[in-house]
Parts: structure tokens; sequence; C-alpha cells
């Protein structure tokens, strides 16, 4: 495995301690060499030592994975570090025995994925491969942003699919490979009570949310650029969606998954500028209160440019134009500094359609079912029983299941099972070239339209669930947030 930019933040957080637990679950091979590639002039040792300080391993594991571990110093801006990494692998592998894959990781920025993949091609590191069960394979994980617009992702997709054969490309969404995200195709698909009332008959509307309780932190380069939509909406938020509305695969295989997905994201209605309004919200965290403690306005973040008129904040009513959901609003909605970090998808029904039991005047709880993405895994029914006692009370109870309590806590990350993919080649949770696109022809009518528009966002204070235009927006359809 190659890690291109090793010297960064997500390998010692994220690439690093999952390919440790591999190794300690005994899924790591190991054989298994991990290159790491960047500009510091730094020997084998000292990658080594710099990993331990910053991650403090069990000693027993880390001189089990120390010993795989060495480092190129190159410019990834430069051809010759390439031939490097190429000329590396030949040594590595002339040692060995049998057949050997090859896995890089591009944790660089965005501005350097085209530059990387065509490098890696021309050095005869990464070479074109028709035979996707070729024993000797050659993979690339390219990271998100995939692109910053619908013509800078088709622009990426060309300079890519002219080096590599779409098999080879593994785009990732660390979402996706959460065990709830997983689980919601077993849950819909292998459970035969809830498929019938799966659509627009049962179901009176969907809200997908990613609420953070973060502000900007030291990302405000990035986010200047960014902006909520491209950070969450376009891959996170679309992705949860596509897994809640897709038709049944005909097998698990990958392309059949993967079609099913990219059918619901062509199937999203347009939203025209004239319609903006109903159907798009934004905002900007101002000061406030997070857990009892002041913190500042997006505004006054260090990093953020003055009369910054990026939104933090996102909320869409999203429509999809098919057989099964029809009429079903799909209300997604992201920001940062809100009142509780919590990721879920939430399936309210409808009301019964006739009531036959005296309510004394008390409003009937919907019938909602909660995936929980984080940060507690688990799934959730909510429903209505009979108060014990004299007369005719309703209350509404809830059925819990939690992945921690069925089966204990886990520290392992999304990151493990989505590496371990790759390397046995099932791109099953990982985004194909025209689903990224269909992603893209979603959100850029919003980007655009909000770029150009002069005014700032509406502003909401730090601690709440956003600006009160998004509560409008869900109103208009009959429902509220929840919180």
């Amino acid at each position: 495995m190659v890690i291109l930019g090793a010297a960064g933040d997500l390998t010692r957080r994220k690439l690093i301690p999952s390919l440790m637990h591999l190794l300690e679950d005994g899924l790591l091979h190991p054989a298994t060499r991990i290159v790491g590639v960047g500009r510091s002039p730094m020997s084998d040792d000292g990658f080594r030592s710099d990993l331990r300080k910053a991650l403090s391993p069990a000693e027993n594991l880390w001189e089990r994975f120390a010993p795989m571990l060495s480092w190129i110093a190159g410019d990834l801006a430069m051809p010759s570090t390439y031939q490097a990494i190429a000329e590396q692998l030949e040594i590595i592998e002339a040692a060995g025995s049998g057949d050997r894959g090859r896995l890089f990781y591009l944790a660089v920025p965005p501005s350097l994925y085209a530059t990387a993949v065509t490098g890696l091609s021309t050095s005869g590191a990464a070479p074109w491969q028709d035979d996707p069960r070729d024993p000797r394979w050659a993979r690339v994980i390219v990271e998100k942003p995939f692109g910053r617009s619908l013509e800078t992702a088709r622009a990426l997709n060309r300079v890519i699919g002219d080096v590599l054969a779409e098999h080879q490309v593994y785009r990732i969404d660390h979402y996706l490979g959460k065990e709830t995200v997983q689980n919601l195709m077993v849950f819909r698909f292998a459970n035969s009570i809830f498929e019938p009332v799966w659509n627009r008959h049962h179901i009176h509307h969907v809200q997908i949310t990613a609420a953070e309780t973060l502000g900007v932190e030291h990302r405000a380069g990035y986010y200047e650029e960014a902006g909520v939509v491209r950070d969450m909406f376009q891959n996170h938020l679309l992705q949860l969606l596509t897994l809640t509305a897709m038709e049944p695969p005909v097998t698990s295989k990958a392309d059949a998954v993967r079609d099913e997905k990219v059918k619901v994201l062509r199937a999203i209605r347009p939203i025209s500028l004239a319609d903006l309004g109903a159907y798009a919200v934004r905002g900007q965290y101002a000061a406030g209160e997070i857990e009892g403690k002041a913190v500042p306005a997006y505004a006054d973040e260090e990093g953020v440019a003055a009369g910054s008129r990026t939104p933090t904040y996102a909320a869409l009513r999203v429509m999809i134009d098919n057989w099964r959901w029809e009429g079903v609003p799909f209300f997604l909605r992201s920001g940062k500094r809100l009142a509780r970090r919590d990721t879920e998808i939430a399936i309210q029904f409808r009301a019964p359609p006739h009531l036959m039991f005296p309510a004394g005047g008390e409003a009937i709880a919907p019938n909602v079912l909660t995936i929980q993405v984080q940060p507690d895994e688990g799934l959730s029914l909510s429903f209505e029983i009979k108060v014990p006692g004299t007369g005719m009370r309703m209350t509404e109870v809830r059925m819990d299941f939690s992945y921690a309590e069925a089966f204990g806590r886990s520290d392992h990350d999304a990151y493990e099972t989505l590496l371990l993919d790759c390397m046995a080649g099932d791109p099953t949770l990982f985004n194909r070239a025209d689903g990224t696109e269909a992603a893209w022809k979603v959100v850029d009518p919003i980007i655009e339209a909000w770029d150009a528009a002069p005014d700032r966002p509406p502003a909401y204070p730090a601690g709440s669930w956003g600006p009160p235009e998004a509560d409008a927006l869900i109103a208009s359809c009959g429902a509220v947030w929840r919180k």
C-alpha cells in the first residue's frame, strides 16, 4: 500500500490506525508493506518514529507493524517522485513471492488528484488493467471532494479514465463504511415486513440529518472554498438518500447495487432558480453557546474572509420523481455548531386514515422508524399503545436496537471496512463515475445560485437547530424537524 501525502492528518488519524487494527484482527497479510510518500526528507525510521509518537500503539502490535513501514521523500508535482515509487515497489516485490496487489491512497489535496493518477500511470506504478480479476492488481483510492462542480468532476473522471480502468478506481466516502449504513440494505431487503410499506402509500416524508456541534475549527481555508453543500450534501447525504430510496438490486454484486443508487439520483427533480426558495435554505452560524461554552460566529473564526457568504448550514427538500416515491419529500439538512452531534435517517409514516379512539384533544404522534448512524449506531421504531388503567388514553413508546448493546462497543473505524473491501476488490461501497456526476448534477444549481447571491446567509445562533427559514421549509409540507 502506497499512501501519497502520508505526512498528513488523515494518515495518522484514520489510515494507519485502521491498518493496525486489520493486522491485529488477522486481516492484513504479514507480508504487506506500507510506503509513505511526502515532501519531508526523513528516513524509514523517522517515519516509524513519528507515527509511534502520534499514536502510542501497544508494544506487541507495534513490533509486528513497524517493519511494514517505509518512506519515500519527494514532491508529488514531480515525475521523479513517481519513478521512485515504481522502483521501490519493484524492489519490495522482488524480495517477496507469489502474486501481489498494489493499493494507492491519494491522501492529498484535490488539486493534486489528476497529477498523482497520471504520475502513477506514466511511471508504471499503477498500469492500466483490463481484467479486474488479475491477481497482480493495481487500485487507486480517491478521497472526497471529487471535483467542486459537475464540470470539474467530469474533467477529473476523463483524466482518470484515460489512464485507469473504472474497476481500478475507488472513490471513497467513509459514511458508507459505517455499520448502520451497511445494515440499511440488510434491514430493507432481508426483512419482508418492511418492503410492503416502504413507498408513497405509507410514508409521509423522510428526514436525513447530519448535525455537528463543531465549528470550522482549523479547516477555514478548505471550508471557505467548499461550504456545507459541497462538504456534506454532494457525497454523504445523497449517498444516505440513495440507500434509503433505491429499488431492490437484482443481486448484491457491486454494479447491481450501484446501478440502483444511480437511478435514484437521476430521478431527483431538478431545482430551478425560480423555485429555489421553496426547496433550499442556507444559514451561517453566529456566536452562541455549545455545551455551556461561548463560541464565536463563523465570520469571526480564524482564516474566514471578511464578509464571508459561505453557508455553514443547509436544508433541502428533495423530490424523487418515480413510481415508489412520487409526492414524498426527502428533507436533507446538515450544519455546523448545531445543538447536538447526530446523524440519522428518520422515516415518518402517514397518520392512520381514520382514528376511532378519543384522543382527548392530544395530538397522536406519527410512527417513526429511525436509523441512527452516529454517534450511537442503532435503530428505533416508535408507535402508539394504550396507557394501563380505565379509560382510553394513548402514549408513544419506542422499540430500540443498539449495536453496542447487542454486539459490544467497537473501536473499529469505517475506514477499516473500506480499505479491506478495496484490497479484496469489492467496490460496492464506493462511488462510480456516473454516480459522482449524477450527485453533482443535483447540487450544482443550488451552489451556483447561492454563490451568485449578493446577500449573506441568514444567521442562526451556535447551539440552535439552524435558521427559522428551515423550519418554514419543512412546515410547508406539514412536518417539523426532529430535535
